[in-house]
């Protein structure tokens, strides 16, 4: 009986090890690809920036969830102008949580920094992500 509580509980433990570390490596992975990306915006690479999203990705806004083709004309429409970005971009406060091998929710917030034209704009996201061959994508988006 204490043996087979002790293999329990070593077992236990190594899965718990195991999911750890695979928390731990897409985060690392996940981050990586969202600086990459707010890389790419920042020098007005709007479809480096755009690689991100996977090729499926939605977005919700104030009239309901959009696709792929939409999420990138709000883009180049409110927030590009002459192929540069209005304002640079970063991201902070990641929460990551899997939901899945392959799967992952992403909260944060968002900073569009100030300028001598625009003030500082902030807020919110939730990213579904997906882990597909050539890396991590966004598979919806709702940022507010």
């Amino acid at each position: 009986m204490k043996k087979r509580f002790v293999l329990t509980l070593v077992i236990g433990l190594l899965a718990l090890g195991k999911g750890y570390a695979q928390h731990s490596t897409a985060e690392k992975e996940i981050i990586a690809s969202m600086n990459d990306a707010t890389s790419k915006w920042n020098s007005g690479d709007l479809d480096g920036y755009m690689a991100l999203y996977d090729p499926t990705a939605t977005m919700m806004t104030s009239g309901g969830r959009v696709g792929i083709d939409s999420i990138r004309r709000i883009y180049v429409v409110h927030y590009f102008v002459g192929g540069h970005p209005k304002q640079q971009l970063a991201y902070d406060s990641y929460q990551l949580t899997m939901l899945g091998k392959d799967y992952a929710l992403l909260t944060g917030r968002f900073i569009l920094k100030a300028n001598d034209k625009l003030a500082e704009r902030h807020g919110s996201f939730s990213l579904t992500m997906v882990h597909r061959k050539d890396g991590w994508r966004i598979l919806h988006d709702h940022s507010s």
